[in-house]
């Protein structure tokens, strides 16, 4: 490491700006190897700050002249350093004109302005656009700029930036100019500028009002064909939005440019959203139900941050879970609009369990709102965006959906243009309620998953039900934790599984099928009154707080659940809650190396869901899938690696050779000849085909070998397709190998189905992946500088291959830091989002504890070292477990 060591930023550090930037106007004189940049800031001082030095943000930029009202300065009048210009004496209002150097092609941090294959791009979240001028890039200064760009006609055919398009016109020489302006004042994060010969597909959306919006999405001129998914997404999106929130598009014009080279899923520069090329193209042959289903969700992800995000953004990154919760709340909300309630719940908590919840029993735990960090890249975590979604859903739960509405109308029209905090965003919808919330704000400063304990007695004579609910919580460095609100859905089921109806005693509320609890205390009571006969309780219901349930119910009740529950998540809860207990218990055996027995009812409880053809398929697939190994690990200390994937393995087997008949039968009655179509009826019957194809192949007899074989070669879409080469790639021998040749032939002139074929063998659970894995690397295909490609390979091995990345030989911890280090000289932040699979060290053995810090020691001890690694590796560099 070097000796100048990266420092932490707090929270409680905060200064407001020293001035302030009203209007932004710059010039690009484009290159792909070198490009001029002419920033001219009007500026003038913060009445609330002390004054002092202008002092702009600047990192690997070449510095060509200053000028201030007019005046060039020279080297005596200003300081550069490494990451800033400093101005000592400048008066309170003032125009600031910068010329600058920069170097695109050799920007592989892909921070700033680079060079992506014949594209040029920015990504200037959260401080990229220090790599493009000297500037305050801080979110809290807003301006309104003005952007000019110069280039050669055939190598920059089209060149955009935010906004409308003003003007445009041709030089004598072959070069053209444009200029686009946006009347919305906005921080330098949410700039951007791409340019090159690009495919434009166009549309037009007319807005609540009568206005006519022009939409473009930008795309290199081989994928043109796969663009109609995502101008429809952004169309329902647009829509959406004015229904559920009221909020109606303000631009001219609203443009979406595919890049293949880019750090992030997409980026909602105000007016021109860039994205990752992966999470815009779709055609039936190219991309899967789920790579449909997450277009559809990040374009209007990105689409809703106009207004949670750019027209009301946040003070500083402090604050970055303001926009990010907010709008990962409201993504969901559309996504489940668009298909199935309870599937899209199930898919949300999935993710928060498995990735969230280990997130916060890692070194790596931090608050919603966190109080400090070195650096900011490093917080793009799932506790800031899902964590920080169900934060937001708990408050619409505690004040209701119409509560909530008007919140938001006041939150949206009351800090219009403004740069605000997560206490102004909580406060709006506490004074809009008239309720007090600052026990909630417990959910964003403090880390950790509480805990909640549940007993329920039933007291017949009385006609009660008593709920005895206890939270607890294991926070950072073992403080003491203070009590959460948390708002619990209950219901109550009779003995035959019909819904009863329930009121909390001593209150005014209706009777009614789902009543919400509101525990604030460490230990609390509820009594449920009218309750004629014992009930079966369905407790948390649509997961109403993100916590662990702990609530012993026999095998009859969760089955009971599992069948009739009308909250679809907690049917898919109770069905998982049972294969968890079953799981666990087996992979105690397996430890011991005991016999390994599937339990009769866990087989009738499949039987069951395969024969009921009334229930939503994609519902009955989920219930169908088990526990992920990732998933189990989470649940033992020390995880036992090997017992786990023999038990999946086992069961998967088991179930397989006991209900292959149907299996089969519903395999054969959800197949069809329609061509592909991508909605919510087609997905669902896909997604239980595709489950049952799975089980199907799992014992790799010679007859579903070939059935496999046989989806693979004859699909007419890529559901299809990847699902039976996902199928065929767990077993050793000639199939697979043919298998995977077959479709590398058939695609290899695609990127993204590229990297689908990367991950498939990535993840094989087989001895030898790691082998495999390290020769792909050296594929005509695989570019170590591309993040998808990283994302594919590298990253599929290492966060999801446990089996394999967890060998007992250290060999998959050596592998990570190897690539690690190679990617933190290219791309930091690529290199830091690796270093998540080693986030639950502590839950290891102490051989694999000691494995993992020599691979965490060896890139600690680079030269070097990138802010973005450096934290994370001395983050998890901890004292070993004794475990």
């Amino acid at each position: 490491m070097s000796s100048s060591l990266p420092k932490a930023i707090y929270l409680a550090d905060y200064q407001v700006p020293n001035y302030w930037v009203d209007k932004v106007n710059l010039q690009f004189d484009l290159g792909s190897s070198e490009t001029r940049v002419h920033s001219v800031l009007s500026m003038r001082r913060n009445p609330d700050a002390n004054g002092g030095a202008c002092i702009l943000d600047g990192e690997a930029l070449e510095l060509i002249s200053v000028t201030l009202n007019g005046k060039i300065l020279t080297a005596d009048d200003y300081q550069v350093s490494a990451s800033q210009l400093i101005i000592a004496s400048v008066p309170k209002q003032f125009e600031l004109a910068i010329e600058t150097r920069i170097y695109p092609d050799k920007n592989t941090a892909l921070e700033g302005l680079y060079h992506s294959g014949k594209l040029l791009s920015t990504q200037c979240e959260a401080e990229g656009f220090r790599r493009i001028t000297y500037y305050p890039d801080r979110p809290d200064v807003l301006a309104v700029f003005t952007v000019s760009i110069v280039g050669d006609s055939d190598e920059w055919p089209i060149m955009l930036a935010n906004g409308n398009l003003e003007s445009q016109g041709l030089f004598d020489d072959g070069r053209h100019w444009v200029r686009w302006h946006d009347p919305h004042p906005k921080p330098a994060y949410l700039f951007a500028l791409v340019a090159g010969p690009l495919h434009r597909q166009q549309d037009t959306f007319i807005t609540m009002s009568g206005k006519t919006v022009s939409l473009a999405l930008y795309v290199e001129p081989e994928n043109a064909e796969k663009c109609d998914h995502a101008m429809a997404s952004l169309k329902q999106a647009m829509k959406w939005d004015e229904q559920r929130y009221g909020r109606e598009y303000d631009l001219d014009v609203f443009m979406i440019v595919a890049v293949n080279d880019f750090n992030m899923g997409a980026m909602e520069n105000k007016g021109l959203n860039i994205f990752n090329a992966s999470c815009v193209l779709a055609s039936p042959e190219t991309a899967t139900d789920d790579d449909y289903h997450t277009i559809q969700s990040i374009v209007g992800h990105e689409y809703f941050h106009n207004w949670s995000g750019n027209r009301v953004t946040c003070r500083d990154w402090f604050q970055l879970s303001l926009k990010e919760g907010f709008t990962v709340f409201r993504d969901q909300q559309f996504s489940a609009d668009m298909h199935s309630q309870a599937v899209q719940r199930i898919n949300d908590v999935n993710q928060l369990r498995t990735l969230q919840f280990a997130e916060d029993a890692s070194p790596m735990a931090h608050p919603v709102q966190p109080a400090s960090f070195i650096e900011i890249s490093n917080f793009y975590t799932v506790t800031i965006y899902e964590k920080g979604a169900e934060v937001v859903r708990m408050l619409q739960t505690i004040v209701g959906e119409a509560g909530f509405r008007r919140a938001t109308d006041r939150y949206f029209s009351q800090f219009d243009g403004q740069a605000v905090t997560i206490e102004d965003f909580v406060s709006v919808i506490a004074e809009e309620n008239d309720i007090d919330l600052s026990q909630f704000m417990q959910w964003y400063r403090q880390a950790g998953t509480p805990t909640l304990h549940v007993t329920t007695e039933y007291k017949a004579q009385q006609q009660q039900v008593i709920l005895t609910m206890t939270q607890s919580c294991d926070t950072i460095n073992n403080s003491p934790a203070l009590p959460f609100h948390i708002p619990i859905a209950v219901g109550l089921l009779d003995k035959t599984g019909k819904p009863m109806k329930v009121k909390i005693e001593n209150t005014a509320q209706q009777e009614q099928e789902t009543v919400v609890l509101s525990l604030t205390q460490s230990s609390q009571q509820f009594v449920l009154a009218g309750v004629k006969s014992e009930p079966i309780v369905s407790v948390l219901r649509d997961f109403s707080a993100p916590v662990k349930l702990t609530y012993q119910r026999d095998t009859q009740a969760l089955l009971l659940l599992a069948q009739y529950d009308k909250d679809g998540f907690s049917r898919w809860d109770a069905s998982q809650h049972l294969l968890l207990t079953t799981m666990l218990a087996l992979i105690e055996r397996a430890k011991k190396g005991q016999m390994l027995r599937l339990p009769d009812v866990i087989i009738a409880h499949f039987a069951s869901l395969l024969e009921d053809e009334q229930a939503d398929p994609a519902l009955i697939a989920k219930m169908l899938t088990l526990p992920s190994e990732n998933y189990l690990a989470t649940q033992m200390k020390p995880v036992e690696v090997m017992a786990i994937h023999q038990v999946v393995r086992f069961i998967t087997e088991a179930v397989a050779r006991q209900l292959n008949g149907p299996l089969l039968a519903c395999y054969q009655r959800l197949s069809s000849d329609r061509p592909y179509s991508f909605d919510a009826d087609a997905m669902a019957k896909r997604s239980l085909k595709n489950q049952c194809l799975l089980y199907l192949t799992a014992v790799g007899d010679e007859t579903a070998v070939k059935r496999c074989m046989s989806q693979l070669t004859t699909a007419d879409n890529m559901t299809d397709m990847l699902a039976a080469l996902h199928a065929i790639s767990h077993y050793q021998g000639e199939e697979r190998s043919n298998a995977l040749e077959y479709f590398y032939q058939r695609w290899q002139g695609d990127k993204q189905v590229m990297d689908k074929w990367f991950a498939v063998q990535a993840r094989s659970p087989l001895s030898d992946t790691l082998q495999t894995v390290k020769q792909l690397m050296t594929h005509e295909k695989f570019n170590i500088k591309n993040p998808n490609n990283v994302r594919a390979l590298i990253g599929q091995f290492c966060r999801n291959n446990p089996v394999c990345f967890h060998a007992s030989d250290g060999s998959g911890y050596d592998f990570l830091a190897e690539q690690v280090i190679a990617l933190d000289k290219l791309n930091p932040q690529i290199a830091a989002r690796q270093l998540g699979a080693l986030g639950g060290w502590q839950q290891y053995d102490t051989l694999r504890q000691q494995k993992i810090q020599a691979a965490l020691t060896q890139i600690a001890e680079q030269e070097g070292l990138s802010a973005d690694v450096y934290e994370i590796v001395n983050k998890y560099r901890m004292p070993l477990c004794t475990s």
